[in-house]
């Protein structure tokens, strides 16, 4: 029997199979507010028969964007825009909803990826000031952000707590905290990009502190039955900077405080990364986490082909696949999934008649007359 199609445990939810689609920014909403795109999107990924959907990174604040286009979570015009999103979704689909929720640090106030993806600079129209652990630009030709003094602090953790807020009055069912890929709970974490000298820097306890502070602040203030998690950045892929080691201590932390998984990527901190890109090269640390930490983990990144998910998880290297680019190219992956490892999935009525002869037991409950 097929691993990926058997059902999983997160905390307080179950999901019908290990499928889950990763966060996946769209650059294309408006001051902060989900637009037709995200209703469009979403809804074709929400009918994909994943046993997950997690909705893209979404700003805690104005200036936790990366970019002017990212969704946000931070203003009530925010939560009444996403809350039609979410309404459409639940009524077409009960699939499991998560938001992952996320400051950009100083990687924010930067162009969309088909612009260039180049920072835009404060006295820009459209650009800020970024805000950081310390003074540091993530390029050499970049503008510095502004180090977040102690009264910043409480600001950005109190914005964590309150789109989590927002999120539970959504509806949403998970909430994932982003402290990977170079924004700015990672930035606290690596050495590359926190150089502070209070006790947010210096030694890895320091490092942790800030992003463990708003883990405890945001599970704290969310339901019990609202699972939390992260989503981290395993490695640098630079020389001294955050590696497995350092996760593997930071997730276990997390797991004292209540967090239910680890979700694992890497990079993204620093333009000097030197990444070995290949099918599954991040799996390995999803493997080594989940070993000592015994949380269970999502393995993501160029995993493209049913086989090689459903390998990761017969060899117990992961929990759940998580799948972003692959479901971008083919929002029916779950489908082709089940067809080729011989499993059975969920898919609207409307579409059973799709189902190949071939395949005639693939759509559960399918039956399906002609007229």
């Amino acid at each position: 029997m097929s691993l990926l199609f058997t059902p999983f445990i997160l905390g307080n939810l179950t999901l019908e199979n290990r499928i889950v689609i990763a966060p996946m920014c769209q650059y294309s909403a408006v001051d902060g507010n989900a637009q037709d795109w995200h209703l469009i999107h979403l809804g074709q990924l929400a009918l994909s028969g994943a046993g997950m959907l997690i909705i893209e990174a979404t700003a805690v604040s104005p200036r936790g964007r990366i970019t002017p286009g990212d969704l946000g979570l931070y203003s009530d015009e925010n939560e009444t825009a996403l809350a039609r999103v979410v309404t459409a979704l639940r009524a077409q689909s009960d699939m499991p909803l998560v938001i992952q929720i996320a400051h950009a640090g100083r990687k924010g106030s930067s162009h969309a990826p088909w612009d260039g993806g180049g920072q835009i600079r404060s006295d820009a129209p459209s650009g800020w000031m970024t805000e950081a652990p310390s003074a540091l630009p993530h390029a050499p030709a970049e503008e510095a952000p502004e180090a977040l003094d102690a009264a910043g602090l409480e600001r950005v953790k109190q914005a964590f707590v309150d789109t989590a807020l927002r999120a539970v009055r959504l509806g949403f069912d998970g909430i994932e905290v982003h402290m990977a890929h170079g924004y700015l709970l990672h930035q606290f974490l690596s050495p590359l990009a926190n150089n502070r000298s209070d006790g947010y820097g210096g030694t890895l306890e320091n490092r942790m502190r800030f992003p463990l502070e708003v883990f405890e602040a945001v599970r704290n203030a969310v339901p019990d039955d609202v699972p939390v998690w992260v989503r981290v950045s395993a490695t640098d892929w630079v020389p001294d900077g955050w590696d497995l080691e350092s996760t593997i201590t930071l997730s276990s932390r997390l797991k004292e405080l209540g967090c239910v998984a680890i979700d694992v990527s890497t990079a993204g901190v620093s333009p000097l990364q030197k990444i070995p890109v290949g099918p599954g090269f991040q799996v390995p640390f999803a493997a080594k986490i989940k070993a000592a930490t015994g949380l269970p983990t999502m393995a993501v990144g160029l995993i493209t082909e049913p086989e090689q998910a459903e390998a990761i998880l017969q060899n117990g290297d992961a929990d759940l696949i998580a799948l972003a680019r692959s479901m971008l190219y083919d929002p029916r992956w779950p489908w082709h999934a089940a067809a080729a490892l011989g499993a059975q999935i969920k898919a609207p009525k409307q579409y059973w008649r799709s189902q190949p002869r071939e395949f005639s037991t693939l759509f559960k409950d399918a039956s399906v007359g002609q007229r």
